[in-house]
């Protein structure tokens, strides 16, 4: 069993260190599409849905988890800290990208991303409140 996980780590080490080729005209930091809901039946009445649909669209649980730190606060975390009172700001954190409140690790912005949308999702994570 110690030679496979031996081997595995191996193969990781490998594989991640191995060089990757790259065309230089291609654009690496491209904006992702703004997700929207595709239509009205596929929105579930429960508060945050349209959000949750969105933050599942995007980049958003490759940095945080519902109930877990990952790189960044849990949305649980997040829900307790704050309020509805804080809807705009957090929006615009999600909008302009954000840090120090939780750490060192900024938060990539989402510049394409409309106030109103942010809003949603805001809504969504304030709905894991405790």
């Amino acid at each position: 069993m110690r030679h496979i996980v031996i081997v595995f780590f191996a193969a990781l080490l490998i594989t991640s260190c191995s060089k990757k080729e790259t065309d230089p005209n291609v654009e690496t930091n491209v904006m992702m599409e703004e997700p929207v809901a595709q239509s009205t039946e596929e929105i579930s009445t429960e508060p945050g849905a349209e959000g949750l649909k969105m933050i599942q669209g995007m980049d958003c649980l490759t940095c945080h988890k519902v109930d877990a730190r990952l790189v960044g606060p849990s949305y649980q975390e997040i829900a307790d800290k704050y309020t509805e009172a804080d809807m705009d700001m957090l929006a615009q954190k999600i909008i302009d990208g954000s840090v120090g409140t939780w750490g060192q690790i900024p938060m990539t912005p989402h510049a394409g991303l409309s106030k109103e949308n942010a809003k949603k999702m805001v809504e969504y994570i304030l709905t894991l409140k405790k």
